[in-house]
């Protein structure tokens, strides 16, 4: 087709081309692998929670894992979008958006932590790349102790 101008993003758009915005738009927000597999072993040691909630209701942040009775909200940050200091590299390809997007993403997470802890919870961070079987040995020792009880005891 001739008549056809190249692919233009949309007016304001962060993408620098058609397979560029495929690429960003397939990028999950909730239930990653890491997520999953953490998910997975902490139900399997008997706890129960909520999955992408809010822990506060005026918060508009959901935490990844949340456990509401014992007030413990758990995040498993990516390393690109949340700046690992270990594996994040800044982006070739419009990096003045990207890289200020990144610092954004760092400083809400800090707010919400900070709001977080303010209101009563504990918040409790994990890397992507940290080993699931010690992210999930910690998730459910924490839940277990701000509950009151034996690290292992499994309580709803």
């Amino acid at each position: 087709m001739t008549g056809e101008s190249p692919w233009q993003p949309p007016e304001g758009s962060w993408a620098s081309s058609a397979a560029r915005r495929r690429n960003m738009q397939a990028i999950r927000s909730r239930d990653t692998k890491p997520e999953r597999v953490i998910r997975q072993l902490v139900h399997a040691r008997g706890l129960r929670y909520r999955v992408a909630a809010r822990p506060l209701p005026d918060l508009r942040r959901t935490a990844d894992l949340v456990f509401r009775p014992a007030k413990v909200a758990v995040f498993i940050d990516g390393c690109y979008w949340h700046g690992c200091p270990e594996h994040y590299v800044p982006p070739r390809t419009n990096p003045g958006y990207w890289s200020e997007k990144v610092a954004r993403n760092i400083a809400r997470d800090r707010d919400t932590d900070q709001q977080l802890e303010g209101a009563g919870w504990l918040v409790l961070r994990f890397w992507e790349h940290e080993q699931s079987d010690v992210c999930a040995s910690t998730i459910v020792s924490v839940v277990g102790e701000r509950r009151g009880g034996h690290p292992e005891a499994p309580k709803g």
